[in-house]
């Protein structure tokens, strides 16, 4: 099993690398995309703004190789603003066209419909209610996790979703199309259920 984490310098490659390290499994930071196509599955992590991460992986000739891998039924999982990348589009700071593997758009809070302003980022451990599928098993009952973000997506399938999250009112946390999966919270920050999650994508 090889698994590479996407490097196009907007992630928390590190943390991402130590709790794979934690489950026994060697990965790779990839920065050359011609070689994206020899790894059995593809993490791409990321923490910033979406604008500032489409450009890089622009700059870096990424976008072409990651929507042919996505094409090539390997497994692939986006974290935090990775997930947020396989949407079609963001509202982040401006209209920003994402790499269109999930149909769906990213899109701020809205704190207009709550009498005291729901504050943003949403920040620490928060429950994700998760539908019967593989990259849950045998999570604890209650699936706390650790979420930072400002921003959340909005799936145009309902059946792409595989979790949701409640802050203020309920979102999407975890998606799932074909063999592309993408997760809100930080796996690699939320201790025992986090590396139950990349163990059951080691298994897929």
């Amino acid at each position: 099993m090889s698994i590479a984490i996407v490097d196009y310098n907007m992630g928390n490659l590190a943390s991402v690398q130590n709790a794979f390290a934690k489950l026994g499994v060697d990965t790779v930071v990839e920065s050359n995309p011609k070689k994206f196509k020899n790894y059995d599955k593809l993490i791409l992590p990321g923490v910033g703004a979406f604008g500032d991460a489409m450009e890089h992986l622009h700059e870096r000739n990424m976008i072409s190789y990651l929507k042919e891998y996505a094409l090539s039924g390997k497994y692939m999982l986006g974290i935090c603003l990775g997930m947020q990348l396989l949407f079609e589009s963001s509202e982040e700071f401006g209209q920003h066209e994402g790499l269109g593997l999930i149909k769906g758009h990213v899109k701020a809070f809205d704190t207009s419909k709550f009498n005291e302003p729901l504050k943003v980022p949403h920040m620490g451990w928060n429950r994700m209610f998760t539908n019967n599928h593989a990259l849950f098993e045998n999570l604890d009952e209650e699936h706390y996790l650790y979420f930072v973000h400002t921003y959340h997506v909005r799936c145009d399938n309902e059946e792409d979703i595989i979790g949701r999250t409640n802050y203020g009112y309920e979102f999407t946390s975890a998606v799932a199309h074909k063999n592309i999966m993408g997760i809100q919270p930080h796996p690699e920050k939320s201790h025992e259920n986090g590396l139950k999650i990349l163990k059951n994508f080691i298994g897929l």
